[in-house]
């Protein structure tokens, strides 16, 4: 005989999870490097943030907070060529600048927002200079988790008025310049879905997805549209891209998407609905695209896609995982900024009615399974602090910044 699943309440799973996350002692370094303190993506730096998160927004102590932000600051500052926006110093200063409503660490921020600009000053350089030389587009020159775009998140969101800021948004638009006279758009990448060349992918492939792909810098040109970099090169780069994306949504009789990436003569294929590579993260680009364009048909197709996501069990059924990059914690956050922008009342319904069932979903996964790493992008913390803004609402701190969703 099987013994029923008790359904989980979301809110005391978060209060037992959170509890569970609250020594950095469960964070050491390991082999690969992915959980050393600095790190965004596996390391106490994004763990820090569901804490931050917490006490800013009165669901715990402020003490656990800053006990994880001096464990992420517990090495020396990273600042060499493995420094990006997922690690070292600016992953840092990000994560000091989601804890402002904490109070405290002026000096720290500054010097490591300091060390943040000139970094990001030199990766400006050599992408310039890549230009110059007519050579193709790398993925870790401009991604979201590598390069320029996710650079350009933490500058806009952190001096918007910065001339880095307006460098940054310069660049982005530059990008869609052409480099030379064939068909393909400079966007285009000359490697595989891992950045590096691959036998499998002989002519390279566009990248539409919003980890490493052109959807991120999508929404950052939204973004800087909407906040004080309202010029014709940011509106014209937004219109190349779109147009580009137009090219390769899917008006299926059931539901509109995009295809995570696309290669020469070849099917384009439905990806899980993660942000990842998924529709979702697509989708809050093109809303995010719509709004800075005063676009209501691309808003309304953007969200109309995402409710499809939203309300297709077939395609819940392909999310197993519970993360904010490939499972449900990244749907529900995706979903939840959506339906916060949306301009129309009935499509932001559509979009929240789903988050109960989600959030019960992923308290179930969470109670379950205790070997669950307690990583922010695919593990308990990311999947926690989508659980928090379903049962608490607004966030206090704009933590999803770091996935182009805020």
């Amino acid at each position: 005989m099987t013994t029923p699943t008790i359904p989980a309440n979301p809110m005391n799973t978060l209060i037992t999870v959170c509890a569970r996350l609250a020594s950095p002692s469960i964070v050491g370094p390991s082999p690969d490097g992915r959980t050393r303190p600095q790190s965004l993506a596996g390391g106490a730096v994004g763990i820090a943030l569901l804490h931050i998160e917490r006490a800013a927004s009165g669901h715990s102590d402020e003490a656990t907070a800053h006990s994880w932000i001096r464990a992420a600051a517990s090495e020396p500052i990273s600042l060499g060529r493995n420094s990006d926006p997922f690690h070292g110093a600016p992953a840092l200063a990000f994560m000091l600048h989601t804890a402002r409503p904490l109070g405290g660490y002026h000096r720290a921020f500054a010097s490591l927002n300091d060390a943040t600009i000139t970094l990001t000053r030199q990766r400006l350089a050599a992408a310039h200079a890549r230009i110059d030389r007519r050579e193709p587009l790398t993925m870790y020159e401009f991604d979201l988790v590598h390069g320029l775009t996710g650079l350009a998140l933490y500058h806009l969101h952190a001096h918007a008025d910065h001339p880095v800021s307006r460098d940054l948004v310069a660049y982005l638009a530059r990008i869609t310049e052409p480099l030379d006279d064939t068909a393909r758009p400079p966007w285009w990448l000359p490697s595989g879905l891992g950045g590096t060349p691959a036998a499998h992918f002989p002519h390279g492939h566009g990248n539409i997805g919003a980890a490493h792909g052109i959807s991120a810098v999508i929404a950052v040109l939204a973004y800087a549209i909407l906040h004080g970099h309202d010029t014709p090169a940011a509106h014209n780069a937004l219109t190349a891209l779109c147009a580009w994306t137009d090219l390769h949504r899917q008006d299926d009789r059931d539901a509109t998407w995009w295809p995570g990436y696309v290669v020469p003569d070849a099917v384009p294929k439905r990806h899980r609905p993660s942000w990842c590579y998924g529709t979702p993260g697509i989708a809050r680009a093109q809303q995010l695209a719509g709004l800075a364009q005063h676009d209501t048909t691309r808003q309304q197709q953007a969200e109309n896609a995402m409710i499809a996501e939203l309300t297709d069990t077939r395609q819940r059924e392909r999310l197993p995982e519970i993360g904010l990059c490939h499972g449900k914690a990244g749907l529900i956050q995706t979903a939840y900024r959506m339906a916060a922008d949306s301009t129309d009342p009935h499509r932001s319904a559509q979009l929240t009615t789903h988050l109960p069932s989600l959030a019960a979903e992923l308290a179930n996964q969470l109670n379950t399974d205790a070997h669950i790493e307690p990583e922010l992008m695919n593990g308990t913390a990311g999947a926690a602090l989508a659980l928090h803004t379903a049962t608490t609402g607004i966030p206090a701190t704009r933590w999803d910044t770091f996935l182009g969703l805020s």
